[in-house]
């Protein structure tokens, strides 16, 4: 079985004003579709074509020479994780469970997106930023290029992408107003906190 570009959980215009319709055009109908497209390429007639995206992460990090199948299967994963921490209707704070444990763990939720915000904006190049259950307390992490906290035995909440491709045809070299607007308008917090409540 081929691996999927998976549906978008939402309309490519649905997160307008702060996501263009024009950008979510490129990045899902583009980059996302040609990292599967190279998946496939790169894994037909070989036995991880019928394996899970988290197990061809799992047999590929680390081994130099299967680096553009761990790449590609990577973005693909965190590309659909990224499309899933967004809602048209983001933003805001957490509650529950969640926000007792970003208290508890991170120091409140202030602490939190200032930690956030900049491992994202000092994120070298391409990469991602994370929060992340990691040992059984929250963490906020980042990653560069198609690195993925799933390739290191933490448990992905919720993420931002910071490739250029991500932001560039709406904020241009603004990368942190782009961070800013993720936690003011768009995080998922009711997918971080599902992600949080599968994780036990």
């Amino acid at each position: 079985m081929a691996f999927q570009l998976p549906d978008l959980p939402y309309s490519q215009d649905a997160l307008e004003p702060h996501i263009s319709a024009n950008t979510l055009s490129f990045h899902y109908g583009k980059h996302h579709n040609a990292y599967v497209t190279n998946l496939n390429n790169l894994t037909k007639d070989s036995p991880l074509a019928d394996k899970s995206l988290e197990d061809v992460i799992a047999e590929t990090a680390g081994d130099p020479a299967r680096a553009g199948i761990f790449n590609n299967a990577a973005q693909v994963w965190n590309h659909t994780f990224y499309w899933n921490s967004m809602s048209p209707n983001g933003g805001g704070r957490p509650s529950g469970d969640l926000a007792a444990r970003i208290d508890a763990d991170l120091g409140g939720f202030d602490k939190f997106a200032e930690s956030f915000k900049t491992a994202a904006a000092t994120q070298f190049g391409s990469g991602w930023a994370w929060l992340v259950l990691n040992g059984g307390k929250l963490e906020v992490v980042k990653t560069g290029n198609a690195d993925t906290p799933i390739a290191h035995g933490m448990t992905p909440l919720l993420t931002i992408d910071v490739w250029e491709h991500a932001y560039y045809l709406d904020y241009q070299n603004r990368r942190p107003d782009y961070i800013a607007t993720f936690l003011e308008h768009l995080v998922n917090w009711d997918f971080a906190a599902a992600n949080l409540a599968a994780a036990g």
